[in-house]
């Protein structure tokens, strides 16, 4: 596959919901010495829900080691509390969808004060 041909990115894009993403890098042999980014694509869900603040969080649970969010932070449009930076606050936030809530609220209360890591736009 493409780790063998020398990729050291593989971004899972066009493929629904964190379980699906999920079974694209599953048993992805990584030779020994070697190291592959793997990237999920949330794209933005036809609601108000913050479903993609979860399925990041899920995503990362699974072994990802980043997501690309880029129509998702828009969703809220002009929400002074759901704003774009809010919610990339509450997807670096170390939280689990069992024990926290995806709504953002400025990335406030929403587990660990631990992150994924940097977003780079």
């Amino acid at each position: 596959g493409a780790v063998e041909e020398g990729a050291s990115i593989i971004c899972v894009a066009g493929v629904e919901g964190a379980e699906g993403k999920f079974e694209v890098i599953d048993g992805l042999e990584v030779p020994e010495g070697r190291t592959v980014c793997t990237i999920a694509n949330i794209l933005a869900k036809d609601n108000k829900a913050l479903e993609e603040v979860e399925e990041a969080w899920i995503c990362r649970d699974k072994g990802f080691n980043c997501v690309w969010v880029s129509d998702a932070l828009y969703k809220s449009g002009n929400d002074p509390v759901e704003h774009p930076g809010a919610i990339i606050n509450s997807m670096r936030a170390k939280s689990s969808v069992k024990y926290a809530s995806p709504k953002a609220r400025s990335g406030k209360g929403e587990g660990a004060r631990e992150y994924l890591g940097d977003i780079l736009m």
